[in-house]
């Protein structure tokens, strides 16, 4: 290979990699592949991407370096042919609330500005237009009227006011003027000031300007009057046409002639949700507040005396005393009884309770049937309380601990669009930036190739399903297509508008919509949101390294995101992927194989080259499996289960359609369908939300429905996800699945620590005693080089080992704490082989494909991947009950075929000790091997959020539901249909 045409690695030893060499044609679309631990992510992000981006930073000045995040220089010898770099990982976009996808791919830049140009502002009262409008284009529009048309221009000099007015009627007379029209009827001012109008009524008076008849000959006498009328008016003109009765009303202002709602100068800024110009004042642009939910402040199954109001029922200290006496005054007001459940009381009772009573009310104490005493109460109910003192407080404690009683509500004024009520009144057609911005990507693409045909009203028209009405705010009284001159300003604007919709709908996001939350996004959806803006970017020449892009990607969609992969090879750029997925190894220029194990095991370059190069090379397990020698098997019977069903029924939660999801427990469960279909909000955020606060008090919220069967069959939900295991560089594996604590026991038994007196905090780097306290047990220390990047250098006193040198010399077994946690969990197994309670547990992360694993690998280098399975391990080695529902969202994530393998034995062993597992997976080697798949579709976003299809794998299989047509492609399935069919 031409080394101009190649990126060539030489000696890369970073992490686990054993000093490799290899060459990756440039131009190309490169695959790296490998078991989980193989060291693919180690060569791809930490060795090529960290040394592209540590040349181009160092490009920069000394002053600019220093406000830059700048990587390590990687433990390689060189690497020659290196392009820039960019990383497209699988981070989430952004954290922050005020990110969307539209505002993440400057699509809602092009909003703003599209919406200032060529929008319509209209009265949020009446609906009326608002324009703006010289006296020279208020002329013009008179001239419109037929020739001869007789006209009665009129200043407005009072509207909607009360008094009597003579004094203003007397000035005018002295100024000259001769008639004036009050409340509709028009009078010579000498009987207007004989006039007696009602003082404290409401009158509306114009000032007759002129009388005139439009004939061009008129026009000089005509623009002059209608100069003087916006004077008088203040910027407003009243015209009446008499032959006809009808009148028209213009503004010079940009303002509403009738209401005069004012709108500011349509500029780019106050369509802007993140600015005060465009912000709804009441949620700051955020569409949602934080409020005690009375849901989650009351236990309704409790009376008060019981607790049932949760902040109040731990003690009554801090003031809360105070309250509970309130609280029984109420009770003796409104007669009902402390010991009633709170379910029980009416709903009023409920009400006042919770939000307090207007008027205060008067209690009487008696005494031997006298009166003893007598007092007002005014009583302001739970939430105003709690209200109160979230507000006051400075203590982030107790901020933190009213926080547990809140949740997140649409903000009431805006209807959780973000936006003042005076910005959603400016439209194109009958859409407003909001309704645009909810347009999911495939109707928004519709939506402005009407805008490019200029058949607004049209397009609006077949997208009135997707209108949000605010009450109070008017519909618009005329809907219009642009004019031409405002055709010509929107069109370069909805061409690069058009484009970006373009990508997102190439790489499967057509079911979001622009307004979605960034933070809401999986990982695998803000990776292709990222992507489609590189694509659109246009930018030749580019190394981009990408983390398993096909993450969450149904596999009807798998070609369309691999046709943008290679769209961006097109351009000139290079492609290094991170991935597993056969269709995406498949259509690759070059893969590198990576392994042949994990960890320690793996490092190597097991075989790289073309896809038959792989296919031929005889050492390559991802050979084996592309060329068919592996496979992961089907299962020659599906389970029947326990007969019993778990049942959630009118799931209405975000695009769900009334869905009743019934769940056969005792088996091995797959929710499939498209990404976009409502699976996630289907199973965490309503089946397991509900199920959580059901059977384990969790203070969850579940998503909308309607009830819930089949409770009395479980005993515990446990809900296995990819987040971290623990947050800190402090959590390991060791310590997340209680390894640790038991070897920390072990070293407490050896001689040198009962000599010492050893207790297990000894054995521990998170506190005093033996610790390292020149590095705070860490094992490293940060030294800060300002515009170089920190330096984390080896403790010098500890050398990287964390304890101080008196808890080193304590040996088991002739191996220090410090040595025990530096051991991959293989070792630890073959160490620990004698030790039940430490060996069952280490067996169980070797069954879930973690042998690998150091004891001591710090949680935030773990992969979400990783995270799970420790999790999983940590859940097998809990005693079964046979009762348990496990849930787990895509546990295959950077997962080779090996690893899947691995994992599915460890699921079906949980099913086997006859509890249900509930997966939702696109990974078709997962879903072949269940005994039951429910398929929801039949597309994403608002065209999804139904079961389409519901069986064992073979009759879907025979359905024409997404997940169906892929499944019925498996030859195993294929061949149990057909013999079944004969």
């Amino acid at each position: 290979m031409n080394r101009v045409d190649s990126i060539v690695v030489r000696g890369a030893k970073e992490h686990n990699l054993k000093n490799i060499t290899v060459e990756l044609p440039r131009g190309q679309f490169i695959v790296i592949t490998g078991v989980s631990g193989s060291g693919k992510s180690t060569l791809a992000f930490d060795t090529i991407y960290a040394e592209g981006q540590r040349r181009y930073v160092e490009s920069l000045s000394s002053y600019a370096r220093q406000f830059l995040g700048v990587m390590e220089k990687p433990d390689v010898e060189s690497i020659e042919g290196l392009s820039p770099a960019i990383s497209i990982d699988q981070k989430t976009t952004s954290h922050n609330p005020r990110s969307t996808v539209g505002t993440v791919t400057e699509i809602h830049d092009y909003l703003r500005l599209l919406f200032s140009r060529v929008g319509t502002a209209y009265c949020p009262h009446c609906g009326r237009p608002i324009e703006r409008q010289s006296a020279s284009e208020i002329t013009d529009r008179l001239f419109r009227q037929p020739e001869g048309t007789k006209a009665i221009l009129m200043a407005p000099v009072v509207r909607g006011r009360k008094g009597e007015y003579r004094k203003e009627f007397q000035q005018l007379q002295k100024e000259g003027y001769a008639r004036v029209r009050v409340d509709g009827i028009i009078y010579p001012l000498e009987e207007a000031l004989g006039l007696r109008l009602e003082k404290y009524e409401k009158h509306d008076i114009d000032l007759v300007v002129d009388r005139v008849v439009l004939k061009p000959e008129e026009r000089p006498r005509i623009a002059e009057s209608v100069e003087l009328a916006l004077l008088r008016g203040e910027g407003l003109m009243r015209v009446l046409y008499p032959d006809s009765n009808q009148e028209e009303l213009f503004s010079e202002k940009f303002a509403c002639p009738v209401h005069g709602s004012v709108l500011e100068e349509l500029e780019p800024r106050i369509f802007s949700f993140n600015a005060p110009y465009g912000a709804c004042p009441d949620c700051s642009g955020l569409g949602y507040n934080q409020v005690f939910d009375p849901e989650m402040v009351v236990n309704p199954e409790l009376s008060l005396a019981e607790g049932a109001i949760l902040p109040w029922s731990k003690g009554r200290d801090n003031g809360k005393g105070y309250l509970w006496d309130r609280l029984r005054a109420l009770s003796e007001h409104l007669s009902f009884d402390m010991k009633t459940p709170f379910k029980a009381l009416p709903k009023d009772t409920q009400s006042a309770i919770l939000n307090g009573l207007k008027d205060p009310f008067e209690v009487v104490f008696r005494r031997n049937g006298r009166e003893t005493l007598r007092f007002q109460v005014h009583y302001e109910g739970v939430i105003p309380w709690l209200e109160a003192r979230y507000t006051e407080t400075e203590s982030e404690g107790l901020r933190e601990a009213l926080e547990a009683y809140m949740t997140l509500k649409p903000c009431p004024s805006c209807g959780g669009t973000r936006y003042k009520r005076e910005v959603l009144s400016v439209r194109i057609g009958s859409f407003n930036i909001a309704e645009v911005s909810n347009l999911p990507v495939r109707e928004a693409k519709a939506f402005f190739e009407g805008l490019s045909q200029n058949r607004v009203i049209e397009a609006c028209q077949a997208l009135e399903p997707y209108r949000i009405r605010l009450e109070g705010l008017a519909e618009p009284q005329d809907q219009r297509n642009l004019s031409d001159f405002q055709a010509q300003v929107a069109a370069p604007i909805w061409r690069e508008v058009t484009s970006r919709l373009g990508f997102l709908e190439d790489v499967g996001l057509d079911y979001l919509t622009l307004d979605r939350s960034a933070n809401t996004l999986s990982g695998g959806e803000a990776q292709r949101i990222r992507l489609a803006t590189q694509v659109g970017s246009g930018l030749t020449g580019v190394l981009y390294v990408l983390d398993e892009p096909s993450i969450g990607l149904h596999p009807k969609d798998n070609q369309r995101l691999i046709g943008t992969l290679k769209k961006l090879r097109n351009l000139g750029n290079t492609l290094l992927v991170v991935e597993h997925d056969e269709d995406t190894m498949r259509e690759a220029d070059w893969i590198v194989d990576m392994g042949p194990g994990a960890g320690v095991h793996g490092g190597h370059v097991v075989a790289e080259g073309t896809l038959q190069d792989i296919i031929a090379h005889p050492e390559s397990l991802t050979g084996a499996y592309l060329r068919g020698q592996k496979h992961i098997e089907v299962p020659p019977v599906r389970r029947k289960g326990n007969g019993k069903n778990l049942v959630i029924k009118g799931a209405r939660e975000h695009n769900l359609k009334n869905v009743t999801l019934t769940v056969p427990l005792g088996r091995f469960v797959a929710i499939t369908g498209p990404s976009g279909s409502g699976k996630s909000t289907l199973v965490h955020d309503v089946l397991y939300a509900a199920l959580a606060k059901e059977l384990m008090r969790s203070k969850t919220l579940p998503g909308k429905f309607g009830g819930l069967e089949g409770l009395e069959h479980l005993d515990k939900v446990i809900e296995i996800d990819q987040s971290p295991i623990g947050r800190t560089p402090r959590s390991n594996p060791a310590t997340y699945t209680g390894i640790f604590d038991e070897i920390r026991e072990l070293f407490t038994k050896t001689p040198e620590a009962r000599k010492r007196g050893y207790q297990a905090g000894r054995f521990s780097f998170n506190v005093k005693g033996g610790r390292c306290e020149a590095c705070g047990g860490d094992g490293t220390k940060k030294i800060e080089m300002l515009f170089l990047p920190d330096l984390y250098v080896q403790c010098d006193v500890c050398k990287g080992k964390r304890y101080n040198k008196e808890t080193l010399e304590v040996k088991l077994r002739g191996k220090s704490i410090a040595d025990i946690l530096d051991m991959t969990v293989e070792e630890g197994l073959e160490f620990f082989e004698n030790i039940p309670t430490i060996a069952r547990k280490l067996q169980l992360m070797v069954d879930v494909g973690l042998n690998y694993m150091k004891l001591g690998q710090p949680s935030p280098t773990l992969s979400g991947g990783e995270a799970q399975r420790i999790k999983l391990s940590t859940e097998l080695g809990r005693k079964s009950t046979g009762r348990t529902l496990y849930i787990l969202d895509e546990p295959t994530t950077g997962l080779h075929f090996e690893d899947t393998a691995k994992l599915l034995s460890v699921l079906h062993r949980l099913v086997d000790g006859g509890n249900t597992v509930l997966v939702i997976e696109h990974n078709m080697d997962v879903i072949k091997t269940a005994d039951w798949v429910i398929d929801l579709g039949p597309e994403g976003g608002a065209r999804g959020g139904e079961i389409v299809a519901q069986g064992t794998p073979e009759e879907v299989a025979q359905t024409s539901s997404p997940t169906g047509a892929f499944l019925a492609r498996i030859p195993e399935i294929a061949g149990q249909i057909a013999v079944a069919a004969d």
